[in-house]
């Protein structure tokens, strides 16, 4: 007896210990899942976010804009409605190319429609001119990104003036509006040296007027003093000689001009203080030029050499005035063709030249060549009759009527016929030469 109670007592404390164990391991043997209660760090939206931001910086682009636009489907209220839009634009930028630019500068256009008072449609308005700037080519090749470019970095600067981007945004337009003149440059120089002077002259108004940054603009204005020197227009030149040394003191140009303006008899200016301070911070300026491996290279590149833009100053934040005609050729009157300025005026205006536009008539009524036609100004007495200009019957007096026989009257016609179809051949002639 003594040894059976014994067992009975061992295994009841056995017993004992295994449902206690079991009851423990049921306690602590799972782990409970992570619920995240609703206004915590964990809300989906937030997941889906960071998820896709991690996708993005890791270059699954692709990837991380369906979670975006998820994001923006499932959740339309969320907090992180605007940072979505905004991540598929950065998204498209990142991973560049014709057509993810284009994409993005479309994004980007989009989130300023949707969100114009946010603090983010600075840097959209931004990042589509970056979009026209990476897409920017060479100057002597297809200039609409360029002019693309220019325009966005003025609205940015016109409507973000205070912003913390600002600066970039000035250095950028500087750097564009350099690749724009350095095209009209070459152009310019083109025809002046093959002699067009009206054809160079047309692009080099253009240039220094808009363009006073530009790294050449001093040889532009040499080049249009020599236009008008030339011309024989030396009020015209004087202006422009006279610019170099105002506005570039530090040129290699200066003392040249100045002999020009003392030959012309015409005073030579001051320096300007704040041009002579912005060409020395230029001289003085860390530029980051180009290697010779990279210069070498750069006709394989489509990109443009913005390494000799300016630093300093305030670029044009106007556009391309549409009513300007510094393209056109003004052509006054009873003198020699010239170019007078970049906006038409009267003739004899100083800086200024009229555009005289003469349009063709009808072929029928211009008069055949070699013949003559007067026209009587009101009030004025006829011309006395002549060999060429003979008297014509007065159709009041039966008298003066003149006898014509059939035979005559056929020839008449036939005559008639004839002139009226050579007067239509040479009036189209004059209109179509060829």
């Amino acid at each position: 007896m003594g040894k059976a109670g014994s067992v009975t007592k061992n295994l009841k404390f056995l017993s004992a210990v295994l449902l206690a164990s079991l009851l423990l391991g049921s306690c602590f043997g799972k782990k409970k899942p992570n619920q995240p209660a609703v206004g915590t760090s964990a809300e989906p939206d937030k997941v889906l976010y960071e998820r896709a931001v991690e996708d993005v910086r890791k270059g699954r682009y692709a990837v991380g804009r369906l979670t975006l636009q998820t994001l923006i489907n499932t959740y339309p209220d969320s907090e992180y409605l605007a940072k979505a839009k905004l991540g598929i634009a950065d998204a498209y930028f990142k991973e560049g190319g014709t057509a993810g630019l284009t994409q993005a500068a479309a994004e980007y256009k989009d989130f300023i429609t949707f969100f114009p008072f946010l603090d983010e449609a600075a840097y959209a308005q931004m990042q589509v001119g970056m979009v026209h700037y990476r897409r920017m080519e060479k100057p002597d090749r297809d200039r609409s990104q360029g002019r693309s470019a220019e325009e966005e970095f003025q609205i940015f600067l016109q409507k973000y003036s205070n912003h913390a981007l600002a600066s970039q945004a000035e250095q950028r337009l500087r750097e564009v509006q350099e690749i724009m003149a350095e095209g009209d440059y070459r152009i310019a120089r083109f025809y002046y040296v093959k002699g067009s002077m009206r054809a160079a002259a047309a692009r080099l108004l253009e240039l220094t007027s808009r363009y006073p940054l530009y790294s050449q603009a001093d040889k532009a204005l040499w080049m249009l003093g020599g236009v008008f020197d030339r011309a024989e227009k030396n009020d015209l030149a004087a202006q422009y000689y006279s610019r170099i040394v105002r506005e570039y003191p530090l040129s290699g140009l200066v003392e040249d001009a100045k002999a020009k303006l003392v030959k012309l008899g015409v005073p030579v200016p001051q320096p300007e203080p704040t041009a002579l301070a912005r060409m020395q911070h230029e001289r003085d300026a860390e530029r980051q030029r180009p290697g010779l491996m990279r210069r070498s290279m750069g006709i394989f590149r489509t990109g443009p050499d913005v390494s000799m833009a300016a630093q300093s100053g305030k670029p044009n934040l106007n556009p391309p005035s549409e009513t300007a005609s510094a393209t056109e050729v003004l052509t006054p009157g009873g003198s020699k063709p010239m170019v007078g300025g970049a906006t038409a005026g009267t003739p004899g205006s100083g800086n200024t030249a009229y555009v005289e536009r003469v349009s063709p008539g009808p072929p029928g009524n211009n008069p055949p060549t070699g013949s003559a036609t007067t026209e009587t100004a009101p009030g004025a007495a006829p011309p006395a009759p002549s060999a060429e200009n003979p008297p014509k019957p007065d159709a009041s007096t039966p008298d003066a009527k003149p006898a014509t026989d059939s035979s005559q009257t056929s020839d008449d016609k036939n005559k008639k016929k004839k002139e009226s179809s050579s007067k239509k051949k040479k009036g189209l002639r004059k209109l179509v030469p060829w």
